[in-house]
């Protein structure tokens, strides 16, 4: 029989700087009250140059270390998503596992967009699963700001992100105790792919960066959001529903659904859609924006730390991002 996987500890950390939508509207063409209508976002955080991903996630795994009472040199193995490294390459879990003194152990990084955090927990949860390892720390860390169109054609995409990271520990569930991952599903779409997409660097072009890229600002990602409502407004409400026929539950049964925190529009599309009350619902876009892998840990820890869960609360957290990806975990806690 295998193993359970249990989270026995939470973090997060966002970067001090505020920046609310007065603040976006002295850069762009915009207003608070066209940003906060079409997505419910009011302020977001901004890291500061020179600050990137790495920092980010390693402020939330000292927290999330802490919380777990777990010493880094205990940890054997790191799972860290994010879209936006410091580097093309490496990736930010080497970097991590350096700077936290965890030894020489395994760090895999996960680029599942935002996804990212459930795709890192279920290949974490695995690895617990199998006995593989006994102490995994996972890590979502994103810097977004950092390279966003604010012109006036890039605005729509660029008013709704924000930068932050946030991590978790997991171990074995030892009889029953803790809280322990009942299951988790991934799932993806690729033909979707260009909807939701940053095309440089692009492998494919000999050499990479060209004027063109420049001329035409190629290097900002880009969004058809109407697009990605329609798909995520129906595929996060999708993937909860095979979580919770994987374990034999209802919608009625659920005490907490956090989704990522893409746009708050979908994420009340989303409780209608599967018959949710709103107000078992964790919603903090107005407060933090969309920060990509990292929303759903931010918005686990925040509600840890509120004490608003309770010992046997049946948890459901959901995502939807580029590729397109989705995914779903469910938590006994």
């Amino acid at each position: 029989m295998s193993l359970k996987s249990a989270i026995t500890g939470t973090g997060h950390y966002v970067p001090p700087k505020v920046v609310s939508n007065f603040d976006l509207e002295k850069v762009m063409n915009t207003t608070d009250e066209w940003i906060v209508q079409r997505s419910g976002i009011r302020f977001r955080h901004y890291a500061e140059d020179g600050v990137g991903s790495k920092a980010l996630g390693l402020e939330a795994a000292r927290k999330a270390l802490e919380d777990a009472k777990c010493d880094p040199a205990d940890i054997d193995f790191i799972v860290a998503a994010t879209l936006s490294p410091d580097h093309y390459f490496p990736g930010i879990g080497v970097q991590i596992q350096d700077e936290l003194g965890c030894g020489n152990i395994g760090a895999l990084d996960v680029r599942a967009q935002c996804s990212g955090f459930l795709y890192a927990l279920s290949a974490a949860d695995q690895y617990i699963r199998t006995g593989t390892y006994k102490k995994i720390l996972v890590v979502a860390s994103e810097v977004q700001s950092h390279n966003l169109d604010y012109s006036d054609d890039g605005r729509d995409m660029a008013v709704l992100f924000g930068d932050g990271a946030g991590a978790v520990v997991l171990e074995p569930s030892i009889g029953g105790a803790g809280h322990e991952i009942l299951t988790t599903h991934l799932f993806s779409d690729g033909k979707n792919a260009e909807i939701l997409s940053m095309n440089v660097p692009d492998s494919t072009k000999n050499p990479t960066f060209t004027s063109e890229v420049f001329e035409n600002k190629l290097y900002f990602p880009r969004m058809d959001g109407k697009r990605v409502f329609v798909n995520a407004v129906e595929r996060m409400p999708e993937a909860v529903r095979a979580a919770l026929a994987a374990i034999g539950k209802t919608i009625d049964d659920v005490d907490f659904l956090i989704p990522h925190q893409a746009n708050d529009r979908i994420s009340l599309m989303v409780a209608q859609k599967l018959g949710i009350p709103v107000e078992k619902v964790i919603r903090n876009i107005e407060r933090f924006g969309n920060t990509t892998a990292a929303s759903i840990p931010i918005a686990l820890d925040e509600t840890v730390k509120e004490g608003r869960l309770k010992t046997g609360d049946l948890v459901l957290l959901t995502a939807f991002g580029s590729g397109f990806t989705w995914a779903s975990a469910a938590v006994r806690w």
